[in-house]
């Protein structure tokens, strides 16, 4: 069996909990670390395992946290991996800087892993929530939620950052967008 053909049996039968609670915004939600514990059976099974790397690129105006996410084949070194890119917010109200780049690594690391693992997140909570922020004007594209949350999620970003997120929408969803959304999307950045 290829590496291609175990992930995408890893893919069809994990199943992630969503075993965390955000009392603030009263949502379940899963973290890097509950998609990490999931896997585990699955390393025996198909003799793979995982591996997360971060890299952090300090050229932009704030941090910006990229997380790589691979599975890697015991029986040949063989790896297919995924990206997800994160900015480390330094002034998020309460949290020291450490807590800043930790808050944003597991981030990362979460979303590296969902693209990897093909991890849905549109009906997700964690993914919809805006945290008190004002939501996305209504369009007059088709109702989809991740064409509204990549939308919600550009807004949100800030402008030095804004290319590098698009890339990664567009890595993950652009293939349920049509031209227009993709088109619209552009124009944010």
């Amino acid at each position: 069996m290829t590496l291609g053909e175990k992930l995408s049996m890893i893919q069809q039968e994990f199943k992630a909990k969503k075993s965390r609670y955000n009392s603030f915004g009263k949502y379940n939600f899963r973290s890097a670390e509950d998609i990490l514990e999931g896997l585990k059976p699955f390393n025996k099974k198909y003799k793979v395992h995982f591996v997360i790397n971060e890299v952090c690129n300090c050229e932009y105006s704030l941090p910006v946290i990229e997380s790589h996410a691979r599975i890697v084949d015991n029986e040949s070194n063989e790896s297919i991996g995924a990206t997800a890119i994160v900015g480390v917010d330094l002034n998020q109200k309460g949290m020291q800087t450490p807590q800043a780049f930790g808050s944003a690594s597991s981030y990362g690391k979460k979303y590296a892993l969902g693209n990897l693992l093909l991890i849905d997140d549109t009906a997700d909570a964690d993914a919809t929530n805006t945290h008190g922020g004002s939501s996305a004007p209504k369009t007059t594209f088709k109702k989809d939620d991740s064409f509204k949350q990549s939308i919600d999620y550009l807004k949100s970003t800030p402008d030095a950052n804004k290319g590098a997120v698009l890339q990664m929408i567009l890595d993950k969803y652009g293939n349920k967008f049509t031209d227009k959304q993709v088109e619209a999307l552009r124009k944010l950045v």
